[in-house]
């Protein structure tokens, strides 16, 4: 099950009625840019309870097209490491 932005508002619209719809939409939108900017700038993201993203730089290197077997030269580039926490964690493993 996947969710578009637009549901994820529905369901916090519906579960917090007191809250406007655009206010909600807004929060969000600060929410998600602020997270890009901290990992942007190489700082770690925590949601206490839930999950941690943190940013990693993969080293330059020297790897290889499968095809051709040619030597290619990858750059420095970051990744991003996702840790749910051990709540969510056992929540999902949970049998039902």
């Amino acid at each position: 099950m996947s969710f578009v932005k637009s549901d994820l508002i529905k369901e916090l619209s519906k579960n917090y009625p007191n809250f406007l719809k655009k206010d909600l939409i807004k929060l969000f939108d600060i929410m998600i840019y602020e997270m890009q900017e901290s990992l942007k700038r190489g700082e770690r993201v925590e949601l206490r309870d839930v999950f941690t993203l943190e940013p990693r730089i993969q080293k330059e290197r020297v790897s290889r097209n499968p095809r051709t077997n040619e030597k290619v030269n990858t750059p420095q580039k970051k990744t991003i490491l996702f840790k749910m926490s051990k709540t969510w964690t056992q929540k999902i493993n949970e049998k039902i």
